[in-house]
């Protein structure tokens, strides 16, 4: 079974920001081109909505009062993969950093022109709706060393225990487990987990392999999984005493 992406006029989108205006921006914008969009303006609020509603995409504020974009976040990765577009007013880059590592998907400056956030947005959901297409075609398991990867189900097990990984971070770890044992560069794994341009320097891949290490619970300096071949790229250990299919 192959999974198609929805039109835009099929498409259901949570804006959560205090930020009353930009939200009734966003909406103007995007109504006439056929998206639904529900709008949020506390964390809290935003949270119960993206955990209860069936919505494709979230754009999230990072600075609102009580609990912040990154702290619901958070929360909303314990149980849900919706593809999450970080709105921001931040310009370091270490606050896009945390973010990605918490499991966004791509960040936006609130600087944005119109243009580009439909392009982000179009661009977060269709690598979202590939990911699980691509998995559910072809139906491959994988189980290393205590690790399994469900490419049809788009589940991983580690020990038994089920994880939650964004659409990404399982893209990423489905890719080194295919190629297990061979190394592959950034650029290589750029090219099968993304559909957007990267600059040689982008520094995401690394933070999205930050984000899966830990949760894979994998350690750089003895890791268990996966190796860094420094100034390369990565390689997925073949354990000769863990199993295999």
């Amino acid at each position: 079974m192959t999974l198609k992406m929805k039109s835009d006029q099929q498409r259901r989108i949570l804006v959560v920001d205090d930020d009353r205006k930009l939200c009734g921006l966003i909406r103007d914008y995007l109504t006439p081109l056929g998206y639904e969009v529900a709008m949020k303006h506390t964390g809290a609020a935003g949270l119960e909505a993206a955990l209860a509603g069936n919505f494709d995409a979230v754009l999230l504020d990072v600075m609102m009062p009580e609990m912040d974009g990154f702290e619901m976040l958070k929360e909303l990765r314990k149980s849900s993969n919706v593809p999450v577009l970080m709105l921001t007013a931040m310009g370091e880059e270490a606050d896009r950093i945390v973010g990605l590592e918490i499991g966004a998907d791509d960040y936006l400056p609130k600087t944005f022109s119109t243009r580009e956030l439909l392009a982000r947005l179009r661009a977060v959901m269709r690598r979202s709706v590939l990911t699980v297409s691509e998995a559910a075609t072809q139906e491959t398991e994988y189980e290393v060393n205590g690790l399994q990867l469900n490419e049809g189900t788009h589940q991983v097990h580690l020990d038994g225990e089920q994880l939650t990984l964004t659409a990404l971070e399982f893209a990423i770890l489905a890719s080194l487990m295919r190629s297990r044992g061979r190394v592959k560069s950034r650029e290589q794994l750029l090219d099968d987990v993304s559909d957007r341009k990267f600059d040689v320097f982008d520094r995401s891949i690394d933070v999205h392999m930050s984000a899966l290490r830990k949760k894979l619970g994998d350690n750089a300096a003895a890791p268990r999984f996966i190796r860094t071949i420094r100034g390369i790229g990565y390689q997925f250990i073949v354990s000769e005493g863990g199993s295999e299919t």
